[in-house]
């Protein structure tokens, strides 16, 4: 039974993922709360990513899993943006994940052939307005996978799930009434925004022995926005 690692699964994309593999893997979440974990088979580590380094010591030596969840979206016009904006989203969803990485890099050397997935969004790849804090944190996500990657083949696996739109408690300003969310639902070409099922179920397969030829790579789980004219 592989041992997986989530950061960040006490709602959203991660609570999705625990879902996912709580019966076939053992799931250790670290997260600041997790106030549903007696309704998931998974063990609950306390721990803020912005703040706390993590206590290996209540993790097993062989970690074959590793999913970071934590980021932020900061939408505005880049000339109200302050600096300490760049540096937190920044910090939360770069810096942090780079920390967590190399604590617990021993543990992932230490299974036959690890994965780790990272979470970007589809405004790196996008000229979208009033993105540029958050399209510079996740566009640092996606150079940085793409080179651990290269350092660490075959022995650990690093990918990345770049989504668009998802209804998760971070997004609900976004989504919080139905004009928001038919408005949302149009910009696609699927003509519907992401669940936490959809980037779950992503997640789950680039964990798993079915994609053991699969690092490096950037995957796009957006209704086709990033590729796609929407149709009028």
């Amino acid at each position: 039974m592989k041992n997986i690692l989530l950061i960040g699964g006490s709602y959203g994309i991660g609570y999705a993922i625990a879902k996912e593999l709580q019966f076939e893997c053992k799931v250790f979440v670290a997260s600041r709360t997790f106030e549903n974990k007696e309704d998931l088979n998974v063990t609950h580590l306390p721990f803020d990513a912005s703040t706390d380094m993590l206590d290996t010591s209540k993790l097993p030596n062989v970690i074959d899993g590793l999913v970071y969840c934590p980021g932020s979206i900061n939408l505005r016009p880049f000339k109200g943006i302050k600096p300490e904006t760049f540096e937190a989203d920044l910090n939360i969803n770069f810096i942090s994940m780079v920390k967590v990485i190399q604590t617990i890099l021993p543990n992932l050397t230490a299974s036959e052939q690890s994965s780790i997935v990272v979470f970007s969004s589809v405004a790196a790849s996008m000229g979208l307005p009033f993105h540029t804090s958050v399209a510079a944190a996740k566009g640092a996500i996606e150079g940085f996978a793409k080179a651990l990657a290269a350092e660490y083949a075959p022995k650990i696996r690093v990918n990345v799930i770049a989504p668009s739109l998802t209804d998760t408690p971070l997004a609900d300003k976004f989504l919080n009434n139905d004009v928001k969310r038919e408005k949302s639902a149009e910009r696609h070409p699927l003509k519907r925004f992401g669940t936490t099922e959809d980037m779950a179920q992503m997640a789950t397969f680039l964990l798993s022995d079915k994609s053991t030829w699969i690092t490096g790579q950037i995957f796009h789980v957006d209704g086709g926005m990033s590729t796609l004219l929407v149709n009028s």
